[in-house]
């Protein structure tokens, strides 16, 4: 393995890395939690143990995301696919558009899920230049009475993100924010809706954090199932049904790690830093690395690259595998390289493989 602790370099997109301070703690605490004599995935939900780590990483996730009064903080299943199909049917009324924006894989199969429940509509688009951009604001049109307008903010196939979002105005704004999520400081009150699967940044995969406004949650549509309905989450504190316990524990502890780094501006300056190590040697490759995203669209989450001799990519592949690197194969659908460098990939994962790509740019070029 590449690091001292025999740790791999992590640059997987998801599950993801975890910090290893967590993974330790959750080791040690894993037979027997809080002098219970049991693990947290064995207790009940009901528990007064459990409720307290319930409680307490909802607390620390709204203090640290400094997200205002009006808004609540689910604990979901189904990641953020099944929050493609929830927001249409939660949200999309009769009679009724819901606008789409469209930056990648992810905003597509939102969309698709959306057109089972009414009428989007596409209101901005990057497809035609192979997602290589984040639309800017003056290309993205919708109406004033649209139901809402979703979009996602990090692409991970793609390597692209949104800097600055779009106004809606009274409009409501819905983001999708997996791969993104407490990797930078946002201003929660831009959003009616936040949605994040958790295995990227927060923890686990199992969870999957939604933030969202109160009033919103008076719109809901009629005749949903039970389950599928935001309310029927936000009343019962989560505790609806059985939540995956050992995920939201995870997720809690991943949050003091966060808070113990600083809070999320340290965290952000971090993951700059971190990604900039990487793109700095493709810049300065004079064309041996090629970046996909353009410079003002690059996501600090996912870095993806080429290499223009697709035998010498292969060859990349398999000695940064060689030397400990793990995930750098690019998504199924596009191919080329991929750097995931999400919080909890440490900065000499990142040294390490920049250090890697120039060498072996000097030995191949």
């Amino acid at each position: 393995m590449g690091t001292t602790n025999n740790r791999a370099y992590n640059f997987n997109a998801g599950p993801s890395a975890l910090p290893l301070e967590v993974l330790e703690k959750a080791q040690k605490e894993l037979v027997n939690f809080n002098g219970t004599g049991m693990s947290i995935m064995e207790m009940s939900h009901r528990s007064k143990d459990y409720e307290a780590v319930h409680n307490e990483a909802i607390a620390r996730l709204k203090k640290l995301y400094a997200i205002p009064e009006n808004y609540e903080v689910l604990f979901l299943q189904g990641g953020a696919s099944l929050q493609f199909t929830m927001v249409p049917m939660n949200f999309l009324q009769e009679g009724k558009k819901a606008s789409y924006i469209l930056t990648g894989v992810w905003s597509e199969k939102a969309l698709k899920e959306a057109k089972l429940f009414g009428e989007p509509v596409i209101s901005a688009s990057s497809k035609e230049n192979q997602y290589r951009n984040i639309p800017t604001s003056n290309e993205i049109k919708f109406d004033s009475d649209d139901a809402y307008v979703h979009l996602t903010s990090n692409n991970t196939i793609y390597g692209t993100a949104w800097r600055d979002f779009p106004d809606t105005g009274d409009v409501p704004l819905i983001v999708d924010m997996s791969s993104d999520i407490f990797s930078k400081a946002v201003d929660i009150s831009k959003f009616a809706l936040i949605y994040a699967g958790a295995q990227k940044n927060l923890g686990p995969s199992g969870v999957t954090v939604v933030i969202i406004r109160k009033d919103l949650l008076e719109k809901e549509n009629t005749n949903i199932p039970t389950m599928l309905k935001y309310s029927t989450h936000a009343d019962a504190n989560s505790l609806y049904n059985t939540p995956p316990t050992f995920g939201i524990y995870m997720l809690g502890e991943v949050l003091k790690w966060i808070e113990n780094q600083g809070g999320v501006p340290a965290i952000e300056r971090n993951n700059v830093e971190k990604a900039g190590l990487i793109y700095d040697v493709i810049d300065n490759s004079k064309g041996f690395y090629k970046g996909h995203a353009t410079e003002d669209s690059r996501s600090f989450m996912n870095i993806t690259f080429r290499i223009a001799d697709e035998e010498l990519e292969k060859q990349f592949l398999a000695e940064a595998k060689e030397a400990g690197f793990v995930g750098l194969n690019g998504h199924r659908s596009v191919g080329g390289c991929r750097a995931s460098t999400y919080n909890a990939v440490p900065f000499e994962a990142c040294k390490a493989l920049a250090d890697f790509m120039v060498e072996f740019q000097k030995k191949h070029q």
